[in-house]
């Protein structure tokens, strides 16, 4: 019997729908856009929007909730409350967006992608572009250390 079952079903269970939602939500956070079927995308807005809102919160108990529905995850966590929440400061709502995409090829299903409203910063991305930046210049220091080598030899 189906007895007061809310939302979306997707054709799954109940566990097999908390673990879907909970992975799209993990992806959404992790990646800052996911491209998935409109029903999806449709059913974890509202799991996102909740989670912003309880971020801001940004209490002890708020945080424990945010963890226990993301799978008891400290990196999502700290994620959403430290480097997501605060560029959603002054808004009260409307923190995700979807686009509707083409249809896909195979069995034509309705897609759409699910992004932030706001651009989102990581400050892991500049971490590691600073890093290439000096991989790169230390690479070049040694291209022209081994130039100099085969002069001196070339002289000798």
């Amino acid at each position: 019997m189906r007895k007061k079952v809310f939302g979306k079903q997707l054709s799954r269970g109940k566990k097999a729908r908390e673990a879907l939602f909970r992975s799209l939500l993990k992806a959404q956070i992790e990646y800052g856009k996911i491209v998935t079927t409109k029903a999806k995308a449709k059913a974890i807005q509202r799991d996102l929007e909740k989670l912003i809102i309880l971020a801001k919160n940004n209490s002890l108990s708020a945080k424990r909730k945010i963890s226990a529905w993301l799978g008891n995850d400290r990196k999502f966590v700290s994620k959403v409350v430290k480097e997501i929440t605060p560029f959603f400061k002054d808004k009260k709502s409307g923190f995700t967006r979807i686009i509707l995409l083409p249809p896909r090829r195979g069995d034509a299903a309705e897609m759409a992608r699910i992004e932030w409203t706001e651009e989102i910063a990581s400050k892991k991305k500049e971490t590691s572009d600073k890093r290439q930046v000096a991989s790169n210049k230390q690479s070049k220091s040694k291209l022209k250390s081994k130039k100099t080598e085969k002069s001196e030899t070339k002289e000798k």
